[in-house]
């Protein structure tokens, strides 16, 4: 049996902390160190949940070193000793579609337990904030973005989005998005199927990954109803998606607007057999939902004091539209896309959870809780649900190696809570207290955060997105 020394010296090393235990006991104590002790650990990776009772959490440089049984872990010299009193520890929450704008919203997401994000429309500023983050200069959770949104001319073209109606320019933009930084690109709704081609071979050449809506060709009279997109939604799902985006997106393309049942449960099943992920993000049309059978009252709830003013002004004529929609053609379009969620896990589509959050009215960090909640209402158990915003995400993202478990040699990101996320996944929600990146953050430092996230600056972002708007080239 391996013994406790062996297992931390072999999880420094694989955290490259040190590369060997001489050099451990060579290295000057780490006052940023913690031990937590008497936690009960949640590991979400199997088939069916596990809890390990009476743990202690060793934590140095960003990583966990140890996990073990209570009193079996020496106190390192300077560290910090937290005792847990038997709350449960599980991952932290990765919401997989966000559109960060700017630095008070990163407070909100880490206010929550969200100790990841996928930013689903980057701007170069972006990148300096996600180094910052990952430099510990802001608080925030680790952000991964894509960059620009790639899309054509047509009804879903909008200010922020890279225009590439040719070949040419879909490869200019690629390129021009690897030099800036970015590995990760998101595709959307109106790229024509040259533009769409050029933009998978670029990728393909540069080592990018792709992600998105599923793009549908130019929209041209008689489309979808009348006759078929361009671009065939069955092709996309062999194009190497790492995730298809949003289940509205997917009934529109997939089945061409229609309800049927039998249709839809044959699509979910093809999805399920190409190995695409899909990020349903119910949250982001139960929003719209909302909005239209309250008349607007929904978007004064609570919370929405966080949401940046920029970008609110923006989506007002988006807000006076939904205010006067059918609510009742509304609910029936959710409860569809609701039910099709159940289909794709029922088909056994890997499902992460993502909110939209940073548009329309979804508030950052509050709203992946309720994702959650709907995931669940939508047939997945508490412990399914849980997995898409923890173990999923980051297999997905390839990083199951170093995120979603609390193991030694990965990241030290993860939850204590006062509640069962098993029975109720909203007691992910409320952390007693979490770490991120190596660093305690108690109860006080999480109000901090949430107080944080309402110092929102309509001016300074406004000021941002118009610069880095002015720095996306335009390809012809």
């Amino acid at each position: 049996m391996v013994t406790l020394l062996k297992r931390i010296a072999l999880a420094l090393a694989a955290s490259n902390l040190v590369g060997s235990m001489a050099l451990c006991a060579q290295e000057a104590p780490d006052p940023a160190a913690l031990l937590i002790a008497h936690v009960n650990v949640l590991d979400l990776s199997g088939d069916a949940p596990v809890i390990a009772h009476d743990q202690d959490i060793l934590v140095s440089r960003g990583r966990i070193v140890a996990v073990d049984e209570s009193g079996s872990i020496a106190l390192p010299d300077g560290a910090r000793r937290i005792d847990g009193e038997h709350r449960l520890a599980m991952p932290g929450l990765v919401d997989m579609h966000v559109h960060v704008w700017d630095t008070p919203e990163l407070a909100g997401y880490l206010g929550h337990g969200v100790t990841m994000v996928r930013n689903m429309s980057g701007m170069p500023y972006l990148l300096a904030l996600r180094d910052a983050v990952a430099a510990g200069e802001i608080d925030g959770p680790r952000i991964v973005t894509t960059g620009p949104i790639l899309n054509g001319s047509g009804p879903n073209a909008q200010p922020n989005h890279q225009i590439v109606d040719t070949a040419r320019a879909a490869r200019a933009a690629v390129q021009w998005q690897y030099d800036q930084g970015f590995r990760r690109l998101k595709v959307y709704s109106n790229l024509s199927a040259e533009a769409y081609a050029a933009i998978r071979e670029e990728a393909a050449r540069l080592g990018m990954t792709i992600t998105g809506h599923p793009p549908e060709g130019v929209r041209e009279p008689g489309i979808p109803f009348d006759r078929p997109f361009n671009i065939p939604f069955e092709t996309l799902l062999d194009d190497g998606f790492v995730t298809l985006e949003h289940a509205e997106s997917i009934v529109w393309h997939g089945l061409r607007g229609g309800r049927d049942m039998d249709a839809a449960r044959a699509l979910a099943a093809r999805i399920a057999e190409s190995g695409v992920a899909v990020d349903p993000t119910l949250f982001a049309f139960y929003g719209l939902m909302r909005t239209a059978e309250t008349r607007g009252a929904w978007l004064e709830r609570p919370g929405t004091e966080t949401l940046n003013p920029f970008i609110t002004m923006m989506e007002g004529e988006n807000f006076a539209r939904w205010r006067g929609e059918s609510a009742e053609a509304a609910r029936a379009d959710f409860e569809f896309y609701r039910r099709f969620t159940g289909m794709l896990h029922d088909a056994g589509v890997p499902l992460i959870a993502g909110t939209d959050s940073g548009i329309f009215a979804n508030i950052p960090g509050r709203s992946l809780i309720d994702e959650l909640h709907l995931l669940v209402s939508a047939g997945l158990s508490p412990y399914a649900a849980l997995q898409a915003a923890t173990v999923n995400p980051v297999r997905i993202l390839g990083e199951s190696d170093e995120a979603g478990r609390i193991a030694p040699g990965y990241r030290a990101d993860f939850l204590l809570l006062d509640g069962d996320p098993l029975a109720d996944v909203g007691a992910a929600g409320t952390p007693w207290a979490l770490v991120r990146g190596g660093r305690w953050l108690d109860g006080e430092a999480l109000a901090g955060l949430r107080d944080a996230a309402t110092r929102v600056d309509a001016e300074r972002s406004q000021a941002q997105v118009m610069e880095a708007i002015g720095q996306q080239q335009a390809f012809e």
